[in-house]
């Protein structure tokens, strides 16, 4: 029996997905962070615990290394040609042959694609825009900081809700139904203990920054123009980085976007998908079809480790297949 390995590895936790060469589920087990960047070891604690993982994972059903004939490795962490090097030697390391090592937000392209192709905007704890040609080049943008145009997240957008509040007290900027609820999230009561909090409190993170995320959505929706003009500048922002990903690699002239992430999923308020649709859209000047990612982008990684083993993309059938599997084994 010939095995595939799915391995969708984030910021806070991995998945790790066996199935056998018919796409039937073997098992899977769910860990910590093996990203060289959360770890405190780097490159080698992503060796030690993806290796300790992967060989708990294979040991419980039997299977050794070499009886895995494909592999997909989704890697936060992923984002420059040296960070690739060093992942692609650890994999081998721990004795696969034949892997595709990626950064973890092209997984969604295989899974919310229906050619395995086109361009994937993540949009949850931070961002980064990837992108799959015909030929399976893959093009990321962004993914190390602002100055590649990562405004986008939850967390930014939190930093940018409490921008607009300061802004109002103190920048000549336009009144906000933000300000209250900032006021309330950091404990004050009045705009002279504002710097402060955000010193002591908001940079250091000393609190959950989702509420200002969750806040911006819902002014938005009543109309707040503060709010809106937040989503919108983000919105707008996430597109040019999607956008310019399609425009560098060979893809049709209709392009397939994919949303994933939390943002996208669960805000509340239209106005950041609608502009990132339509920003996107006249950037490139082709027809865009547009996919809000609602299942786990781990599946991705099955599916392209089940394309490696193949050497062909699996029918919509498959694929089905393997969402319902992975969603199902993920929600027990």
């Amino acid at each position: 029996m010939d095995y595939i390995l799915g391995v969708d590895g984030g910021n806070t936790k991995t998945d790790y997905f066996l199935f056998d060469q018919y796409g039937k589920f073997i098992g899977m087990l769910r860990d910590g962070t093996c990203s060289h960047e959360g770890l405190s070891d780097s490159f080698d604690g992503t060796k030690r615990v993806m290796g300790a993982a992967i060989n708990n994972l294979l040991s419980k059903y039997n299977v050794k290394v070499e009886d895995v004939k494909a592999a997909c490795f989704g890697l936060a962490g992923d984002d420059i040609p040296s960070q690739q090097k060093r992942l692609d030697e650890i994999v081998a390391s721990l004795g696969f042959k034949n892997f595709v090592v990626v950064n973890d937000s092209t997984l969604g392209i295989k899974v919310g694609t229906t050619k395995g192709y086109g361009v994937c905007s993540i949009n949850g704890t931070g961002t980064s825009a990837s992108a799959i040609d015909k030929n399976g080049k893959v093009l990321q943008i962004g993914g190390i900081g602002e100055v590649t145009g990562d405004e986008g997240g939850g967390r930014h957008i939190s930093r940018k809700v409490v921008r607009a509040v300061y802004d109002e007290c103190f920048r000549f900027g336009i009144k906000t139904s933000l300000t209250p609820i900032v006021f309330k999230g950091l404990g004050i009561s009045d705009k002279s203990e504002l710097m402060e909090a955000i010193s002591e409190k908001f940079y250091l993170r000393s609190f959950d920054y989702n509420q200002f995320t969750v806040a911006c959505f819902k002014e938005a929706n009543k109309g707040d123009k503060a709010s809106i003009k937040i989503l919108e500048d983000i919105g707008a922002c996430l597109a040019h980085s999607a956008a310019g990903a399609a425009n560098n690699l060979n893809l049709d002239e209709e392009v397939e976007f994919v949303l994933a992430g939390s943002v996208y999923v669960k805000g509340e308020c239209p106005v950041l998908v609608d502009t990132f649709k339509k920003t996107a859209s006249e950037l490139l000047n082709k027809k865009c079809v547009f996919n809000i990612l609602q299942v786990p982008p781990a599946t991705g990684a099955i599916i392209w480790a089940m394309e490696l083993y193949n050497k062909k993309f699996p029918s919509l059938e498959e694929r089905l297949k393997i969402v319902d599997v992975v969603s199902a084994a993920l929600n027990k």
